[in-house]
C-alpha cells in the first residue's frame, strides 16, 4: 500500500447562534420587558492524534470538515446549546501547516494532543443583553458570527523509533518483514521499496517498537535525485538509525565500506543532525558469505573508527535478529528514559 503522507483538508467552524428578539407576554402584565435569549457557540474544529492511525490515506476520500452550528437563542431568556467540536483524528507525527500562507499551525507529536485549527463563531446576544435605565424595551439582538475556515496542508513524516537505510537492495525490506508485522513488496531488483512502510516489532505483549523501512538512496538522494529529500525526511524523527550493508555485495571487505560512505555522504548534504543521529551497523546476508568473510568485514569496519555498535544477520535464516531485536528494544528504553528525565 502507498504510504500517504501529504493531504490537503479544508476545514471551517461552526456558526453562531443568533441571539433572540423576544419580550415577556403574561396575563395581567401588559408590557413585560425583553426575555430574548443568547444564541450559542459554533463548534470548534480540532486535530487529535491518534497512535492507532498511522497514515493521511482516508483524507483522499473526504476533504472537507464543517462542525455544527449553535443553536438560537430563544424567549425566556433561553440560551441556545452551543456546538460540539469535531475531531479530525490524525497519525502521531502530523504537521499541520495554512495552505495558503504556509505558516505552521502547529504539530501534533503525542497520543491524544489536540490542535485548534478552526474557530468556531461567537454567539449572538438577546435583545435582554441591551436593556438599560434609559432604554427598557430594547428591540436590538445581534446574529451570531460565522465560524473561521482555512485550508490545511497536512505532513506527515513518519513517527518511527527505528529507521532502516542503506543502498538499494540491502535486504531491507526482507529485514523488516521478518521482524515485524510489515508486509512490503521483495524482489531481486534495485528500488524494490518506492514508498515508505511502516512495521510494529513485537518484543512482548506489551512492549514493542515501530521501525521504518524508507526506499534504498541513491547518489544525489539529498538533492531530491530519486525522490532523496521525501524520503530522508521521514528518518529526521526516528530515535535510532539500523544502516545495512550487504556482504555478498563485494568479496574485498575494504570495498564494503563505500556502502556506508556513500549513504553517509547523503546523510550530511542533507542534515547534519540526521548524519549524527545514533546509529549501528547491520552487516546483512550473512548466508550467502563465509565466515571468514564476515570476520574480515568486521575487523575492517572497526578499524576505520566508525565508533557504533556492528551486527551481523541473515533475513533468510534468521540468524542474529533476535539478538538485535533486544538490543535495539534495550537501547530505546534507556533513551526514552534519559529524554523524559531530560524534559521533567
Amino acid at each position: 500500500m502507498k504510504f500517504v503522507d501529504e493531504a490537503s483538508i479544508f476545514v471551517e467552524g461552526g456558526k453562531g447562534g443568533d441571539g433572540c428578539l423576544s419580550f415577556r407576554r403574561e396575563k395581567y402584565i401588559a408590557f413585560g420587558g425583553p426575555n430574548g435569549g443568547d444564541g450559542g457557540n459554533g463548534g470548534n474544529v480540532y486535530l487529535v492524534a491518534d497512535y492507532r492511525v498511522n497514515t493521511l490515506i482516508d483524507f483522499r476520500h473526504k476533504r472537507g470538515f464543517k462542525a455544527k452550528n449553535g443553536s438560537p437563542g430563544s424567549g425566556y431568556n433561553r440560551t441556545g446549546a452551543s456546538a460540539s467540536s469535531l475531531n479530525i483524528v490524525v497519525p502521531c507525527g502530523t504537521l499541520a501547516f495554512d495552505n495558503l500562507t504556509d505558516e505552521l499551525i502547529g504539530e501534533l507529536m503525542i497520543d491524544g494532543q489536540r490542535l485548534l485549527v478552526a474557530q468556531g463563531g461567537r454567539r449572538g446576544l438577546g435583545n435582554t443583553k441591551f436593556k438599560s435605565s434609559t432604554n427598557r424595551a430594547p428591540r436590538k439582538f445581534t446574529k451570531g458570527t460565522a465560524g473561521d475556515s482555512r485550508e490545511l496542508r497536512l505532513e506527515l513524516k513518519l513517527l518511527a523509533d527505528v529507521g532502516l537505510l542503506g543502498l538499494p537492495n540491502v535486504g531491507k525490506s526482507s529485514l523488516i518483514s521478518v521482524i515485524s508485522d510489515a508486509t512490503p513488496k521483495i524482489a531481486d531488483y534495485p528500488f524494490t521499496t518506492l514508498y515508505p512502510s511502516l512495521g510494529v516489532v513485537k518484543i512482548d505483549v506489551d512492549a514493542s517498537f515501530v521501525v521504518a523501512d524508507i526506499p534504498g538512496l541513491i547518489e544525489g538522494a539529498s538533492k531530491g535525485i530519486g525522490l532523496g529529500t521525501q524520503f530522508l525526511k521521514h528518518l529526521e524523527r526516528t530515535s535510532l538509525l539500523l544502516h545495512l550493508i550487504d556482504l555478498a555485495a563485494d568479496q574485498n571487505a575494504e570495498d564494503l565500506s563505500l556502502q556506508y560512505f556513500k549513504v553517509n555522504q547523503e546523510l550530511s548534504n542533507f542534515s547534519n543532525e540526521l548524519e549524527k543521529k545514533p546509529r549501528w551497523i547491520v552487516l546483512n546476508k550473512k548466508d550467502l558469505v563465509s565466515d571468514q568473510h564476515v570476520e574480515n568485514a568486521k575487523k575492517h569496519f572497526k578499524n576505520i573508527g566508525l565508533n557504533m555498535p556492528i551486527f551481523v544477520v541473515s533475513s533468510v535464516n534468521k540468524s542474529g535478529l533476535r539478538e538485535l531485536k533486544y538490543q535495539v528494544w534495550e537501547w530505546l528504553m534507556e533513551y526514552r528514559q534519559h529524554r523524559e528525565a531530560h524534559e521533567s
